[in-house]
């Protein structure tokens, strides 16, 4: 059965592959993005089957007139994955006020407007599931890239609760956690903050294990997330690629043996 599908960020990347792959199996979808030529193409092989949306998702306003607006053109809004968000390079104490509100009122509040201006609709018809597009950095930590970091730990944690929330309605909650994929995300898309010399150290460091990383093709995704959309039961958090997996096994593993090792201490601080 077709669904109405509505992607913020899908002016390229992973948006704009799996807006395409929802028009090619006969889906509706609705396609936001900040500059409405990107959608062109789109526009002009599926026609009336895609609403493309000029949106900022930093205006909360205009959030929810786009939403509202997807509800009465296509009549529903089946799924919503939040999408839209950029990356800031750079070690903390590099980070400027703005660098790091600008990173945290797009990956953060962006996603929270979205998907406050679509819960009602998907409490009215009983149904729904919103997918989160966080990132394996947000469960692990990788060095200059903290505020990119931080802000998707934050989408953990808001829809880890929202999941909670709102199950009784009939609405899913996924978190989408990709590993490293060669789309232009470290590119053009990407915001780098202004260097200090203390931290070229840690940056080469970065670069050179990036450099030994394995990226993954965006393209193969697809198959991942039209199954997600299509599951009865969809899970919480679904890894992309083969890399994020083993990344995040591998913290946690060490994680839980410091834990271990400092429990006494943990349980002693309880007190009688």
């Amino acid at each position: 059965m077709a669904k109405t599908i509505f992607i913020t960020g899908a002016s390229r990347g992973f948006g704009k592959i799996w807006a395409e792959a929802f028009l090619k199996r006969g889906d509706k979808v609705v396609a936001t993005v900040r500059n409405l030529d990107s959608l062109t193409d789109l526009v002009q092989t599926y026609g009336e089957a895609i609403l493309p949306i000029q949106l900022d998702v930093t205006n909360r306003e205009a959030c929810f007139t786009a939403i509202n607006q997807a509800k009465e053109h296509f009549g529903t809004i089946d799924v919503l994955i939040n999408n839209a968000g950029f990356g800031l390079f750079g070690a903390v104490e590099e980070t400027s006020e703005q660098e790091a509100r600008d990173q945290i009122e797009t990956n953060v509040f962006g996603l929270l407007w979205v998907t406050q201006a679509v819960l009602p609709i998907m409490r009215a018809q009983g149904h729904g599931h919103i997918i989160q597009v966080s990132s394996i950095l947000g469960l692990v930590a990788l060095p200059v890239l903290g505020l990119y970091n931080a802000s998707k730990f934050a989408v953990e944690g808001l829809s880890e609760t929202l999941a909670l929330e709102v199950k009784g309605f009939g609405i899913n909650i996924s978190l989408v956690e990709p590993n490293g994929f060669t789309t232009d995300w470290a590119g053009a898309s990407a915001t780098h903050a202004q260097s200090l010399p203390a931290y070229d150290g840690v940056k080469a460091a970065f670069q050179a294990s990036m450099a030994e990383s394995s990226f993954g093709n965006p393209e193969a995704t697809t198959p991942a997330i039209l199954k997600l959309v299509d599951s009865a039961n969809p899970p919480l958090r679904l890894f992309l690629g083969k890399v994020a997996f083993p990344f995040a096994k591998q913290v946690y593993e060490q994680r839980l043996a410091t834990w271990e090792e400092w429990q006494d201490v943990a349980v002693a601080a309880h007190g009688e």
